[in-house]
């Protein structure tokens, strides 16, 4: 014989609780204990530690403080960041503009085209940065006179002054990254895309004008943000080249003041002020072209921290109800 169940369900553990005399009593709240970290603040007290033991040493240094601050808005020092800034932008936009151009012969079905751009990113990604300024600031050496027939004619160094130096050394080496950048871009849109625009009479050129480069940017604009932070900091290999930024500023106002490492720190915080700033437009501009790739943009740091506090604030503070 098989035993008989009894299919009648059974009370929920979270229901009312009967008494005597058919009352009943609500559950009580459940307090809800939260598990214990002990290595996050094991681990956060030994950061700390490290932190005040490094900020003590450099209390204890021999570093005029009172030098920073008072150097750190100085005339020369406000000059020569607004040059490091202007030669980064100006770099920057050749390096993008030629980038695409060649991201476009790279893929081009021209073997001529497509070998050429080859070429000048393999060239330009295999040498140092600072031997291409060093070759351009030298270039009269090879070419004593820039003759370009009926157009332009001068000693080639009068053409090669240390701005221009600067400027081709940065920018021509900046498009080669960027030429890999845009390639990857490009790629990244579907074939399908380029095959109805063709279907719809629209030429290669204008199909990559109107289609293909507005997908694109989905995929090169955040690390077109991330090699312009970069250029920021390159900039200061101009130095080699006399061109009188940021870095080299600071340097001569140190080797007169004896007050190298101080002038060194102050250089070190505009850099850090600079790529901060344009940090954050990086990551609104992402944020922005992010609007066709996510259903939900993600939320701005403002946005986070009232989130926080929200969530703080709504917390019970009797526990958990069951």
């Amino acid at each position: 014989m098989t035993d008989k169940f009894d299919k009648t369900p059974a009370a929920s553990p979270a229901g009312p609780v009967s008494v005597s005399g058919g009352a009943t009593t609500a559950p009580e709240n459940i307090r809800a204990i939260p598990v214990r970290h002990v290595g996050r603040w094991i681990s956060g007290a030994v950061v700390i530690g490290l932190l005040v033991a490094l900020g003590y040493a450099f209390s204890q240094g021999d570093v005029q403080w009172h030098a920073v601050g008072d150097k750190l808005l100085d005339r020369n020092v406000v000059a020569g960041a607004g040059r490091t800034l202007l030669i980064s932008i100006l770099a920057m936009v050749l390096g993008v503009v030629l980038g695409v151009v060649l991201a476009v012969m790279r893929l081009s079905k021209n073997p001529v085209t497509s070998w050429v751009a080859w070429l000048y990113i393999w060239f330009f990604r295999g040498t140092p940065v600072y031997v291409q300024l060093l070759l351009w600031f030298n270039l009269a050496l090879i070419f004593p006179i820039l003759n370009i027939p009926f157009i332009y004619k001068d000693e080639m160094t009068d053409v090669m002054t240390p701005f221009m130096c600067a400027l081709l050394g940065l920018a021509l080496n900046e498009a080669a990254y960027m030429a890999e950048i845009c390639r990857a871009g490009i790629q990244s849109v579907d074939e399908g895309q380029t095959e109805a625009s063709h279907a719809l009479g629209m030429t290669q050129a204008k199909t990559m004008r109107r289609v293909v480069l507005p997908q694109a940017l989905r995929v090169i604009i955040p690390p077109t943000g991330n090699e312009f932070i970069n250029m920021l900091k390159t900039s200061s290999l101009v130095y080699a080249v006399t061109y009188n930024e940021l870095l080299r500023s600071t340097s001569q106002i140190g080797s007169t003041s004896y007050a190298v490492m101080e002038m060194l720190f102050v250089a070190s915080i505009w850099y850090i002020v600079m790529t901060s700033v344009f940090s954050v437009g990086q990551y609104y501009l992402e944020r922005r072209y992010a609007r066709g790739s996510l259903r939900s943009l993600p939320l701005t740091p403002w946005q986070r921290v009232k989130a926080n506090l929200a969530s703080f604030s709504n917390r019970p503070s009797g526990g958990v109800s069951a």
